[in-house]
């Protein structure tokens, strides 16, 4: 990703933090440094309380873990501690947050990327004619 921002986009920013700063309460923070907040100034049962997530370097959906998730749409009243998720399983492997896009993404062999170089078929395959 590039280094440069549109106007847009650094506005935007400076306004999530602004409001993260004037109406924003830190929830807690998961283990990828991403910081959850809510609403302070909502006067409980007359509307739906704001939650919101800052993420830690790019922000990305999928850095998000389910217990935070669930929070974050108002699946749980309140976020589940780190220690009892009941999605974590000991046989689960650790979350990791989608790598399309970056250095770490899949690219298959032939893949310009890899050097656009492909295996050379090997004769078993038959095109379909119409019969």
């Amino acid at each position: 990703m590039s280094d440069k921002i549109s106007l847009i986009t650094w506005m935007a920013n400076v306004h999530i933090r602004f409001l993260t700063w004037r109406r924003g309460e830190l929830v807690g923070t998961d283990r990828f440094g991403n910081m959850y907040y809510r609403d302070r100034s909502v006067s409980h049962g007359s509307r739906r309380e704001r939650r919101w997530v800052i993420y830690k370097g790019e922000p990305e959906a999928s850095k998000v873990p389910p217990e935070w998730h669930g929070w974050l749409h108002h699946t749980h009243k309140d976020p589940i501690p780190e220690g009892s998720s009941p999605y974590h399983k000991p046989w689960q492997q650790e979350h990791v947050p989608n790598p399309s896009g970056s250095l770490q993404a899949y690219r298959p062999p032939g893949h310009v990327l890899q050097g656009g170089r492909r295996v050379r078929a090997t004769g078993d395959y038959e095109p379909w004619t119409p019969g």
